[in-house]
């Protein structure tokens, strides 16, 4: 519907108008239609799934219909506008909240559907509605969208998208820090033509050079690696960011992003082995390696759809469910920094051979007793 904000406010790299739709149709709306009102709509919702709405639309049939109306000046989250389609409401009533979004479930979408092409407002449309149908304030969670009142709610908006990025299942330092520089980044990246897999090649690519820096037995070349492989890490986050921030996310780019994390994994593993190797001449190393690495791609294989629905243990949980979540953090690279500077990153794959074989029984005792429960 039309607003003040124009629907060409780019929020976050997103037309206002377009981040509508495109949150609409990934929580799940089949039919969205776009009021002709709104200035240059057609433009703004090309490539997407909705249309402009007409005063000739079709007849819809008379079956109970879930009509979701969101003012044009409304940002949201797609978890939020999935609530407001899937809420328990009572028929022919108008839920209204007090940013204007009002949700009926209703028999006759066809009748609200030629309303709104009439009015030029949302104010406009629920005055119109009020009158056949009862008002009642809206049940629904408030804090799933942002409300722009005018141009200079913008950096608010963008502020408010950026902190909705944090994922549930962080370690400490990875939410306290790492995850500070990398929504920083992503900032000033969604305005740019740089897509979420080319930021994960980045990454993998940074990773893939901090590990040949382990090669070394040297302090100053492992504190290099340690800290390019820090780096990767944060960087690691942007593509995510980046991807839900624009509304692109996919299952080919979280493939690519999970994968191409544990492929730096084990580089860096295979990579401090074999400088262990170099620098002793024993063998031995490269089968604390191989241990490795076997261990952490098994994990990785077993924890991949978990990780990436970003499920975290509920307060049911079981003890063995939330130990192996918490291995799944990566604030153990702040040890790999640590033990670098010293020279000493062969301590680290002492401590990871024994520690990942641990953490995979985990993971298959976890996965049995689900099984058979």
């Amino acid at each position: 519907m039309a607003d003040r904000v124009p629907p060409g406010t780019v929020v976050a790299g997103l037309p206002l108008l377009r981040r509508i739709v495109l949150a609409g149709a990934r929580a799940g709306f089949v039919d969205i239609r776009v009021h002709k009102a709104l200035a240059g709509a057609e433009d703004l919702i090309a490539g997407t799934r909705a249309a402009t709405l007409t005063a000739d639309e079709p007849d819809t049939p008379r079956a109970s219909r879930r009509i979701v109306i969101v003012p044009a000046n409304i940002v949201p989250q797609p978890r939020w506008l999935r609530s407001l389609l899937e809420a328990e409401l009572d028929r022919e009533a108008i839920y209204v909240d007090p940013s204007l979004t009002a949700v009926i479930e209703t028999a006759d979408a066809a009748g609200i559907l030629a309303a709104a092409s009439r009015c030029r407002g949302a104010g406009e449309l629920l005055a119109e509605l009020r009158g056949a149908r009862t008002q009642l304030a809206g049940t629904f969670e408030l804090t799933g969208r942002f409300t722009l009142t005018a141009r200079g709610d913008v950096r608010r908006a963008e502020a408010w998208l950026l902190r909705g990025l944090i994922k549930q299942r962080e370690g400490f330092m990875s939410r306290h820090f790492e995850r500070r520089i990398s929504l920083a980044l992503t900032r000033r990246l969604v305005t740019t033509r740089i897509t979420p897999d080319a930021m994960t090649l980045v990454s993998v690519a940074v990773g893939l050079v901090g590990g040949a820096f382990f090669l070394s037995a040297l302090p100053a070349y492992q504190l290099a690696g340690a800290l390019l492989f820090l780096a990767h890490s944060i960087l690691d986050g942007c593509d995510g960011e980046l991807a839900r921030l624009k509304l692109v996310e996919s299952r080919r780019g979280a493939i690519l992003d999970f994968w191409g994390d544990n492929l730096v994994h084990a580089a860096v593993f295979g990579c401090i082995a074999v400088g262990w190797t170099l620098a002793t001449g024993a063998v031995w190393p490269l089968a604390l390696g191989s241990v490795t690495i076997a261990s952490g791609l098994g994990s990785a294989a077993c924890v991949f759809r978990r990780t990436m629905l970003d499920v975290v243990p509920g307060a049911g949980a079981s003890m063995t469910d939330r130990l192996t979540e918490a291995f799944t953090h990566r604030d153990f690279i702040y040890l790999v920094v640590v033990l670098s500077a010293v020279g000493r990153a062969d301590v680290f794959l002492v401590l990871a051979s024994i520690g990942t074989p641990i953490f995979l029984l985990l993971l298959l005792w976890a996965g049995a007793a689900r099984r058979q429960a």
